[in-house]
């Protein structure tokens, strides 16, 4: 989201390289990579990318490795304890214990306390030349052991034991331009992958390789909602289509949201929210056939967005965490 994650997308990978290292106190460079995220009152008012929940708990994560969790619905915010500075892009909690997340310099991080501590997994050292330089830009996880993360010109890595190994997937993807890929989620009952350029992905259980999926777009997608028997990708200048053939056929939709669409989220009244980068929010109550706008109080730039119960979304941005509250209609 790139006033978050996705609508940085192109300006993320091209810094990744020049993020490796940060200038220390004595003019000299220490790799990010080996300097662990310094302690700042102010971590949670600087950039955050993503914010998900484990279990009750709010954590976000953003730039210089920050990672912070709340325990009181976004009222104070935690530093946990990360081993590196790479700016961070995305998180994914499969329970309350284990997360994950991701960034520049192709960094992968676990957790199993909810959030408090991290470890480091992969970098993209690790998988040389074609890593090195590039972010990953989104991670998901179907349980505590099977999951992705894929980011910049069609890197992707899978594992199926919870991070401990990952292996490279690029080359199960129709995707022969090596466009970004910038999300990866489930919807009606599929694995999708949504990326630049229209590309759309959807996972092939029988041989195991993500197949392209045809779209009337060709501009960048940089999100996937699951709108129960629809799924719904959205992306720039507030563009958005939903099906509900699992990609066969596809209608416009009118969100009412004229900047690019970069998040999304479900309320516990059981309505779908898509936000764009402004922070104006729209929501459905039909499986995403047609939306209405929602007001909140404040109004704030958007790169991620929960559900917090009560009426409150937790919003994340480039001011950093903050607590919204839906207006009534």
């Amino acid at each position: 989201m790139k006033t978050g994650r996705h609508l940085a997308a192109a300006a993320a990978f091209a810094a990744a390289f020049a993020c490796a290292q940060a200038i220390a106190a004595d003019g000299g460079f220490v790799d990010v990579l080996q300097q662990p995220s310094q302690p700042s009152a102010l971590a949670s008012k600087a950039l955050l990318q993503a914010v998900v929940k484990a279990g009750r708990r709010l954590v976000a994560v953003g730039s210089r490795g920050h990672i912070i969790y709340s325990d009181d619905a976004g009222g104070s915010w935690t530093q946990a304890k990360v081993p590196l500075s790479s700016d961070l892009t995305a998180a994914w909690f499969a329970d309350a214990k284990h997360g994950w997340a991701v960034g520049h310099d192709g960094v992968i991080l676990a957790s199993g306390d909810g959030g408090e501590t991290w470890t480091l997994q992969l970098t993209g050292n690790d998988y040389g030349a074609q890593g090195a330089d590039k972010p990953f830009l989104d991670v998901w996880f179907a349980d505590a052991s099977n999951g992705y993360a894929l980011g910049a010109f069609n890197v992707i890595v899978r594992t199926t034991d919870g991070g401990h190994t990952w292996h490279s997937w690029s080359d199960r993807t129709d995707n022969p331009k090596q466009y970004n890929l910038h999300a990866i989620r489930p919807a009606g009952g599929s694995l999708f992958i949504a990326g630049e350029a229209g590309l759309l992905l959807k996972l092939d259980p029988q041989s195991q390789r993500f197949r392209a999926v045809a779209t009337p777009y060709n501009g960048s997608f940089f999100g996937i909602a699951d709108a129960g028997a629809n799924v719904i990708v959205f992306g720039l200048r507030g563009n958005a289509y939903s099906s509900a053939d699992g990609g066969a056929t596809w209608a416009k939709v009118d969100a009412g949201l004229q900047s690019s669409i970069v998040a999304t989220a479900y309320s516990a009244a059981g309505r779908l929210l898509l936000a764009d980068a402004t922070g104006r929010i729209a929501a459905s109550v039909d499986g995403g056939r047609s939306f209405a706008r929602v007001m909140t109080r404040p109004s704030l730039p958007v790169a991620g967005l929960t559900e917090v119960g009560n009426g409150l979304l937790a919003v994340v941005g480039p001011r950093g965490a903050a607590i919204q509250r839906i207006l009534p209609r």
